[in-house]
């Protein structure tokens, strides 16, 4: 990955989960690194606390144009698109934020940087897939997204098309898939199972027949970066997965083994959503091929790191921690 050592390099939700973990990559591989965040505040981006002196930060909103107009102060070579709306089941209750944020939020983004950057990198999602007949997903499958989530992504991924197929502009395309690693909020399942049984209180879930697969993210921060140095990535849109599936059921008895748990399994006691994908998961072929990209942390490895870390966050941030006792005002 050398070569983005030196250059200038724009992370759009770089104090985010995945985010956060790309801009400390960069950083270590010696990029000069900005971040574009809501907030101009290191209580709001907690995840690169330790960044925060290393990093050039931008505060602006995807929604605003006027605000992204300062990041061609930058004049970033490369950047990488992650800021996003990004709760699939909210944004049903979160429309037009969710589509603006993400679709017309691309667009503006674009607008606002110009055309000076040599790579620009978006990273879309797995969920434009939505329903299809087949499984493992691949590329050219015609994408149906089924929520404002995923439409609002695939909208802004068809914009960065557009602006790569007539102007030319050197656009690659990254679809993971579902991650989990460290710092993930635990509005996503990994997290929030993880927690409950670490707290030993009831893990509640549908019947959990639906498979995904789980990607550690330090594997997706790798591709991205293949994405962002390799020429063969211009012009392409390529999954990012392992390919392996998992049954959610079983991956909450899963967690539930390794963290030799207490909490009571109510598996089947919450309804399906209605508009469920009931599999889901990579061909990453193409990204194998062009990029050499291979996952190198292995699911159980990496839920293993997950676990542990989720293990120190409760010392940090329990109830039995210093920070509560900040937050009471000592």
């Amino acid at each position: 990955m050398s070569g983005l050592s030196g250059q200038r390099v724009l992370v759009t939700g770089g104090a985010g989960f995945i985010g956060s973990h790309l801009t400390r990559r960069l950083v270590g591989l010696g990029a000069e690194v900005a971040v574009l965040v809501k907030y101009q505040s290191v209580i709001d981006n907690v995840r690169i606390v330790d960044l925060w002196d290393r990093v050039r930060v931008f505060e602006g909103d995807l929604r605003n144009l006027d605000s992204l107009l300062k990041l061609r102060e930058f004049r970033p070579q490369v950047v990488y698109h992650l800021a996003a709306y990004n709760h699939v089941g909210d944004s049903f209750l979160h429309v037009s934020e969710a589509l603006d944020a993400n679709m017309k939020g691309t667009a503006n983004l674009f607008q606002g940087l110009g055309e000076g950057f040599e790579r620009f990198v978006y990273v879309a999602t797995s969920e434009v897939y939505g329903k299809q007949e087949g499984v493992p997903f691949h590329e050219g499958m015609r994408p149906n997204p089924i929520s404002p989530y995923a439409i609002g992504k695939y909208g802004g991924e068809q914009y960065a098309r557009m602006l790569m197929e007539q102007r030319g502009m050197p656009v690659a395309i990254v679809r993971p898939f579902n991650a989990f690693g460290p710092y993930q909020s635990q509005r996503a399942v990994i997290p929030e199972i993880i927690q409950a049984c670490l707290e030993g209180v009831p893990v509640r879930s549908t019947e959990g027949k639906q498979t995904r697969e789980f990607n550690y993210v330090a594997n997706l921060v790798e591709g991205f970066l293949l994405a962002g140095e390799r020429a063969e990535a211009v012009g392409r849109t390529l999954n990012l997965g392992s390919g392996e599936e998992i049954a959610i059921r079983d991956l909450i008895r899963l967690i539930h083994r390794l963290t030799d748990s207490t909490s009571e399994l109510r598996i089947g006691d919450l309804p399906t959503r209605p508009t469920e994908i009931w599999r889901m998961a990579a061909d990453a072929t193409q990204a194998r091929e062009l990029l050499g990209w291979s996952p190198a942390v292995p699911f159980a490895e990496g839920l293993a790191r997950t676990i542990a870390w989720f293990r120190d966050y409760r010392r940090t941030f329990g109830p039995d921690a210093g920070l509560w006792r900040l937050a009471a005002g000592g």
